[in-house]
């Protein structure tokens, strides 16, 4: 038995295996930028309503801040990928 084990092993061809990762931008840089634009949108239409409090303004200002470092990184990464 320990012998067919060596045999079959042996056989296994010698080859280089290699493995690419991406770095960078994540797989969803398309989720980053709808959510954005989502952000966006809700912020202008609720400045408008009754229900607009400074305190909605800030939450939809930290979220916006965040997602917009996240879009400005994305952009500069596509840009150096063209490059």
């Amino acid at each position: 038995m320990l012998t067919s084990i060596i045999s079959t092993t042996s056989a296994v061809p010698s080859s280089v295996v290699s493995m690419m990762t991406d770095t960078g931008a994540p797989e969803y840089s398309v989720l980053t930028v709808i959510v954005l634009i989502f952000l966006l949108s809700a912020k202008e239409i609720l400045s408008a309503s009754k229900y607009w409090t400074k305190s909605l303004c800030t939450s939809f200002d930290m979220g916006i801040f965040s997602l917009l470092i996240v879009f400005v990184s994305i952009v500069i990464f596509k840009i150096t990928e063209i490059i």
